[in-house]
């Protein structure tokens, strides 16, 4: 079956180079979003192979399902990245020879007014991944005091004056739009650069902790490197700062796990992993030129290694 996906998914090339799918093998695709890398694994495992497509928000899962049609090798389901690992062993999908974990919004939820991600639309301040689950973010300013709300701007968006910024912010609830928010924090806020709106990281600071993100991805990571085949490879996209270090302190952890190294931290509950990418892979100027919401992205890629290979090291 021949797939089109009219979305071009951020450093495509380098996640098929990094996961190596082959003809036969088994992938699990954490964030489908727009579908493009997941296409990509399906072409390349079929039409033996096979691909667990999840994603916490169920438009996406629709989108995909719409745009790649009833493919025999792929699996789609709605589930949280937490949720995933659980998921992956009751569907029988374990092991696996390769993961992919894509943490940025796709364009489609960006472009989606009612889903309120952007400050560039107007739409309901809501953000949640899963419109079905918790509190719109509108609702959780209503609830939030000073102190944290400050404490989440500073945390999760690294937003300057995080106390300045959330006191303006507190005082002008309730707030239901997303422009309204961009209006108020843009009289707050002064823009750090031309290309970066000062709502930018406000915004994002409120998805995360909306949707709880990245608890999600620091108890999710151990959990999928262990559904790995040894030699099976798990490539994480991230956009900015939080994730990645998460990423990069994990799949350090394991790689001194692998290694034998006793100071590991957790080191039982980490598999051994071998470091692919002692520094991220970041994308080329024509990709950003192409796609320029790509410029943040990293790419980080580690390697099950083989418990024998582990137990020679030790």
């Amino acid at each position: 079956m021949q797939v089109e996906v009219k979305h071009v998914p951020v450093l495509f090339d380098a996640v098929m180079a990094a996961l190596q799918p082959r003809r036969g093998g088994r992938y699990l695709d954490c964030t489908v979003g727009s579908g493009g890398h997941t296409a990509g694994l399906l072409e390349r495992c079929a039409p033996e192979g096979r691909v667990l497509g999840t994603d916490a928000d169920p438009d996406a899962i629709a989108r995909v399902r719409a745009r790649l049609g009833d493919h025999p090798c792929l699996t789609l389901r709605q589930a949280w990245l937490d949720e995933v690992p659980a998921l992956a062993r009751a569907l029988g999908f374990v092991p696996l020879d390769g993961i992919l974990i894509d943490l940025g919004l796709s364009s489609d939820q960006l472009e989606d007014a009612a889903r309120g991600f952007s400050f560039q639309r107007e739409g309901p301040l809501d953000m949640r991944f899963d419109p079905t689950q918790g509190v719109p973010a509108s609702a959780w300013l209503d609830r939030v005091d000073r102190l944290t709300l400050a404490r989440v701007l500073r945390e999760y968006g690294e937003v300057p004056n995080a106390l300045r910024v959330a006191e303006a912010i507190w005082r002008a609830r309730p707030i239901r739009t997303t422009t309204q928010l961009r209006d108020v924090v843009s009289g707050v806020m002064r823009a750090r650069s031309r290309r970066i709106h000062p709502a930018t990281l406000v915004f994002q600071a409120l998805r995360i902790a909306v949707n709880d993100e990245l608890r999600r991805l620091r108890e999710a990571l151990p959990q999928l490197m262990a559904l790995l085949v040894p030699g099976g490879r798990i490539a994480v996209i991230a956009f900015h700062s939080l994730e990645d270090r998460i990423v990069k302190h994990t799949f350090r952890m394991a790689s001194r796990a692998g290694s034998g190294d006793g100071a590991a931290m957790a080191e039982d509950a980490l598999p051994p992993m071998r470091l692919l990418t002692p520094k991220p892979i970041t994308p080329s100027p024509q990709e950003i030129a192409l796609n320029p919401r790509a410029r943040s992205a990293r790419l980080r890629v580690a390697e099950r290694l083989a418990l024998e290979a582990n137990a020679e090291a030790c």
